[in-house]
């Protein structure tokens, strides 16, 4: 089932259950979809531009959460938290660190990367195997660990 079909059903759930924090979030989805669709390119979503579009959306709201807590606004940051939290149902299941960590030890086992100059090798097919599982940020902090 695609994430636009998964979005309409989650929708007319959050409306029966007047749901207001899941219809705003669910429908920020919805509007990210369409303008995604309708940005000229004439390319089609697939599995991985969903992930990415999603991950775009919950990093938009962290970084709002960030500077409204920073400045003491503690109603708006309340709504972001219910955005991302709504958001994140759509994304697949993160790993764990131990889990990411294996991975990564794999992946540094399979590329010979031994210092920092090989960082760009393993992210990039770190990148490849994660598909949207953990943030760029904690795979990067957790090589930088390994390799140093």
């Amino acid at each position: 089932m695609s994430l636009e079909t998964k979005v309409m059903t989650a929708l007319k759930e959050a409306m029966k259950a007047k749901d207001d924090a899941a219809k705003r979030g669910i429908r920020a989805i919805k509007s990210a979809i369409l303008l995604a669709k309708t940005d000229g390119s004439g390319k089609e979503l697939d599995e991985a531009g969903e992930i990415k579009l999603l991950q775009k959306l919950v990093k938009q709201r962290k970084d709002s959460l960030a500077i409204y807590q920073e400045q003491g606004r503690d109603d708006l940051a309340a709504i972001e938290i219910e955005e991302i939290e709504v958001i994140e149902r759509f994304l697949p299941q993160p790993l764990s660190e131990d889990e990411l960590k294996s991975l990564l030890q794999s992946i540094i086992d399979e590329t010979g990367a031994s210092s920092m100059k090989d960082m760009g090798k393993v992210m990039g097919l770190a990148n490849q195997k994660v598909k949207g599982r953990a943030d760029g940020k904690t795979i990067s902090t957790m090589v930088k660990q390994m390799l140093s």
